[in-house]
């Protein structure tokens, strides 16, 4: 199983997406699955999205301040979008309502 979190705006896309109610979605990955595959099964377009996080580390940000943050980035699954899914990731989706939260 893969765990999507989802974070502001992009709440719309979790299976309940009440404010209420905690923004997951359980789900396997396909085999080869990348994180951008996975993002196009689920409908979330790319533009809406400001950060991702895999497994608490960073993957992809849209903004310019994070790397002087010194977040954690995943150091075996490359940088980017087509950084490949396994069963027990965790994946944070901030979206762009959020971006100024991150940092």
């Amino acid at each position: 199983m893969v765990e999507v979190r989802f974070y502001g705006k992009l709440r719309r896309y979790a299976p309940d997406p009440t404010p209420s109610r905690e923004s997951l979605l359980r789900l396997e990955p396909q085999p080869d699955e990348t994180v951008r595959a996975l993002l196009a099964r689920l409908g979330v377009p790319l533009e809406e999205i400001s950060h991702v996080f895999l497994n608490g580390a960073l993957l992809l940000t849209c903004n310019s301040m994070a790397p002087w943050l010194r977040y954690p980035r995943p150091v075996d699954r490359g940088e980017g979008l087509d950084a490949p899914l396994r069963p027990g990731d965790r994946l944070g989706l901030f979206g762009r309502d959020m971006a100024m939260l991150v940092v």
